[in-house]
């Protein structure tokens, strides 16, 4: 990867110091989709675009308790580096850290000089780059995600924020008595990421905030900066915002729904058919049965925790089968009413743990799959779906998700073997370090009577 032009470093660096900004915040994300990074003075910043900023590879490969796990290319070759360089194109002020400015980084191979194939941004970047080449179709990505907000149970613990019930699609203090919706959604509307639109969810504490639809890196690239503002603005209040897919037993589950259109070589919706079956091309048909073939394998990266599986099942308003339907919300895909520019896809798999860039790199795998590969739908569903008998069931855990993916040669095919490979050691022993840990529910249920 080659460093910006100087000259035009410079003319940024100028800039930013006229804006009073003395800090550039450069951050990538995990494999989990977590930010890293590291804070720039200003005045390094020509050297850091040059140089790039180095990071040990495993931090690929760390797991959230801090384990550093041995994948290929980390531990065995001796922990090697990679390198971050900042593109300069996603530089925004950060609302609430004056001085300081945001830029998403790149991490390269140092020794190639190539994308580093564990990557998020990577991953979706080749696939991308492999479905305009082979299709000629640019994907365009909405994406809406749910998230929790707790406050402190003054015993070191957690508890939903505004505990009440019935406040779904509420606005104002009745779901949110401190206003805070109201102070993200200005601060992200500074920040730049396309925010729309937020309101209170089904659960206490729960919030969904829309984000406007752009092509899929950026939205990807908008995504990921929400998440990352979204637990840092609740840090701020003294709070714990999580994206947790399920984080009560008693209270439904966060989703990530993606938006998902293409566009053509002319700038025309590709899925838009006035005049064809349901209103959509057949591209758009191909694209779906795509996503419904590949459904299971791209379940280990849309719904990729352990506890992701525990928000499935009937009558959750959650995917369980593997079906597509018209203004269904009880189908996996859904398709809006809107046709013409507005047609698109609903794909209601996703909760909101997902890595924002390897989820959009999986459907558009998959949609390009059955793009290419000229794939039927099946028949939509009607009425009320969960029915065991209409459509096949999604994987029950992450570890039948896991496998589904390992199996799954086309789809690694296009996300990348090494990208795979990583993925499914890390993923792997998350699933057996929880299966060795012992539950509260277990002692609850066996440790008095047995």
């Amino acid at each position: 990867m080659h460093p910006p032009v100087p000259d035009r470093i410079h003319e940024t660096v100028a800039e930013l110091k006229d804006k009073g900004v003395d800090v550039v915040r450069v951050t990538y994300p995990d494999l989990i989709g977590t930010d890293r990074g590291r804070d720039v003075l200003v005045d390094h910043l020509p050297s850091v675009c040059a140089h790039g900023l180095a990071f040990c590879r495993a931090v690929y490969h760390t797991t959230p308790r801090g384990e550093t796990l041995a994948v290929a290319g980390g531990l065995d070759a001796g922990l090697p580096d990679v390198c971050v360089y900042p593109e300069l194109d996603t530089l925004r002020l950060i609302p609430w850290e004056p001085g300081v400015a945001w830029c998403l980084g790149e991490t390269t191979d140092p020794a190639t000089g190539e994308l580093a194939p564990e990557g998020p941004r990577s991953v979706l970047r080749d696939v991308l780059a492999r479905m305009a080449r082979e299709s000629g179709l640019r994907p365009v990505v909405g994406p809406e995600l749910e998230y929790f907000l707790c406050e402190s149970d003054g015993n070191g613990g957690w508890k939903r924020y505004g505990e009440a019930t019935g406040n779904v699609y509420v606005a104002g203090r009745r779901g949110d008595p401190d206003a805070h919706l109201l102070r993200t959604l200005r601060h992200l509307h500074k920040l730049g990421i396309g925010a729309t639109t937020g309101n209170h969810e089904y659960s206490s504490g729960q919030f969904e905030i829309n984000l406007d639809h752009s092509e899929a890196l950026d939205a990807a690239d908008r995504a990921y900066l929400f998440k990352a503002s979204i637990k840092e603005l609740a840090r701020l209040d003294g709070m714990l915002a999580t994206f947790m897919a399920k984080p009560f037993n008693d209270e439904g589950g966060s989703g990530f729904h993606f938006h998902m259109s293409c566009l053509d070589a002319d700038d025309a919706n590709a899925f838009d058919g006035p005049g064809e079956p349901y209103g959509l091309s057949a591209v758009a048909g191909h694209a779906i049965a795509g996503i419904l073939k590949h459904a299971p394998a791209i379940a280990a990266l849309l719904n990729p925790t352990v506890n992701s599986y525990k928000r499935f099942g009937p009558d959750t308003l959650a995917p369980w089968l593997i079906d597509w339907g018209l203004d269904n919300r009880s189908a996996m895909v859904r398709i809006p009413p809107e046709r013409g520019p507005g047609a698109r896809l609903e794909v209601r798999l996703g909760d909101a743990t997902a890595n924002p860039y390897l989820a959009t790199a999986a459907l558009v795998a998959a949609a390009h799959l059955g793009i290419r590969d000229q794939l039927a739908p099946p028949a939509p569903l009607e009425g009320y779906g969960y029915d065991t008998s209409k459509a096949p069931v999604l994987p029950a855990s992450l570890a039948e998700a896991l496998d589904a993916f390992a199996a799954d040669s086309d789809l690694i095919g296009l996300l990348g073997k090494e990208f795979a490979d990583a993925f499914l050691t890390y993923k792997r022993d998350e699933v057996a370090r929880f299966n060795q840990h012992v539950t509260d529910w277990e002692f609850a249920e066996y440790a008095y009577h047995l």
